[in-house]
């Protein structure tokens, strides 16, 4: 073995802008063979959970970092040789510091089911999804708006080297030739491959075809830093760690990010918050119709569908509340379009993916992507690309019985709708005292682009479909 034939991958940006990542999981050990594509190891941005696949073959000849490390973008953490030849796995050496820090009893409350909010805790038990075949590439951002807001995980390409420049195929051109790993990663990015330039050998489109591809899509070139150089493995930390009196959990990954998020938001927007409370007992009833109807058999039809159409009719009736705002510009940027949040809270924290056009989709097609989004979300399977890009939000309070709350807005959205808990309550319908179920809605918006007035509309038109269901088609 030489010098030569050893390649370090490199931790690449698998989100947008992202710094660093934590290694959650190795799926390889040194002295293991490895082939293009194969998922090595599963780590942790401030956007989700990731499984990285290796981009060439060879024999695993080093792990620079154990599980648990947080390694900065661009940090070489796995030693490959490429040159073909096969070595005995070294004998890892036991690390003290990991085996008391996995031995260690977890602390009370994180065995806890991720919850969808709006949906409850699944009934199975909280586990890890299962490992990956070694054939299977990664997990990686799909984009809807990340054709508007792509995620990308780029291996490394060399410092100033500019992208190639994309063009399409010659009609009549036969099927681009490309390793299935390199397709799966085009069809998640959204790039067609007919419109890469192939720089691999024999006209292969390679990763980094399709990464410069979507360089030039996106028109959003970076500048390039070198990386720093690897710096020797610490001992692997403890996810959690009790002192005599209290348990201190380190704040990282998603964590940090929301909070990050979270204080920048509540200090950059001026928030304001309305109220309102509604009788949804015909939305009730008509989730309930909805259910045995045969255009919905397989799909998940509750209140929460409804609501969602809801909040998207109040959209198309008051577009700019679809809004954001531009700093550096200094200027309200309306949306034609509807990326629908939906909170979820999870054991990583707090994560909102987001419905890719929700306003263009039939109420069929809103309940299923609604039910992919919880599905993914369960099984933590939630991609960066999908937590970008949204434009409102909706967060379900009123599962955990909570009657309303003041929501803080996602960043870069003008507005956020929270559902409380919808009970059986005593009101006031046609004269007369009866029971109906009530629930109360809060609506926190950006006061820099929402005046009082289109945040009161907004409310009182969700309000009034809710009310009234009927108007999910006078008002569509």
């Amino acid at each position: 073995m030489t010098e030569a034939s050893v390649r370090e991958f490199k931790m690449p940006d698998v989100g947008e802008g992202l710094t660093e990542a934590e290694i959650l999981k190795w799926y390889v050990q040194p002295g293991d063979t490895v082939t293009d594509g194969q998922v090595v190891c599963e780590v942790e941005t401030a956007k989700a959970a990731v499984e990285l696949p290796i981009p060439y073959d060879g024999v695993v000849r080093e792990l620079h970092f154990p599980e648990g490390t947080t390694v900065d973008v661009g940090t070489s953490i796995i030693a490959v040789d490429v040159s073909g030849g096969a070595a005995p796995a070294p004998v890892a050496e036991p690390q003290p510091e990991a085996a008391e820090a996995a031995a260690e009893p977890k602390p009370q409350g994180s065995g806890r089911q991720p919850v969808l909010v709006g949906y409850g805790v699944a009934t199975s038990s909280t586990r890890r999804r299962p490992r990956k075949g070694p054939e299977v590439p990664v997990q990686q951002a799909s984009t809807a708006i990340q054709t508007e807001l792509n995620g990308h995980a780029p291996a490394a390409p060399a410092a100033n080297v500019p992208a190639p420049a994309t063009v399409p195929a010659p009609a009549g051109a036969d099927r681009p030739l490309a390793k299935p790993p390199v397709r799966k990663l085009a069809k998640d990015l959204g790039i067609d491959l007919t419109t890469v330039v192939p720089t691999g050998p024999d006209g292969i489109i390679t990763r980094e075809d399709v990464h410069a591809a979507v360089a030039a899509a996106t028109a959003a070139p970076q500048a390039t830093e070198p990386a720093p150089a690897p710096t020797p493995a610490p001992a692997a930390a403890p996810a959690s760690y009790d002192t005599a009196r209290e348990t201190r959990v380190p704040v990282k990954g998603v964590r940090k990010a929301t909070a990050a998020a979270m204080v920048g938001s509540a200090f950059t927007a001026p928030h304001v918050t309305e109220f309102v409370t509604v009788d949804v007992t015909r939305t009730m009833k008509l989730v309930e119709e909805l259910k045995q109807d045969k255009e919905f058999a397989g799909l998940r039809v509750n209140p929460l569908l409804l609501i969602a159409k809801a909040l998207l009719v109040a959209i198309k009736r008051n577009p700019e509340i679809n809004a954001s705002w531009d700093e550096a510009a200094q200027e309200i940027v309306v949306k034609h379009y509807v990326n629908l949040g939906i909170a979820a809270a999870t054991p990583r924290g707090l994560i909102v993916p987001n419905i890719k056009d929700a306003h263009a989709k039939t109420l069929p097609q809103l309940a299923e992507s609604l039910g992919e989004l919880v599905a993914t979300a369960r099984e933590g399977r939630t991609s960066p690309a999908a937590m970008q890009g949204g434009t409102v939000t909706i967060t379900n309070v009123g599962v955990f019985g909570v009657d309303t709350g003041t929501p803080i807005l996602n960043p870069g959205e003008s507005a956020i709708l929270a559902v409380g808990a919808i009970k059986l309550q005593p009101w006031v319908h046609k004269g007369k005292v009866k029971p109906r179920q009530v629930t109360t809605l809060a609506l926190s918006f950006d006061h820099r682009l929402v005046d009082g007035e289109l945040g009161s509309k907004v409310l009182a038109d969700v309000a009034a479909v809710l009310e009234q269901p009927k108007r999910l088609i006078t008002w569509a």
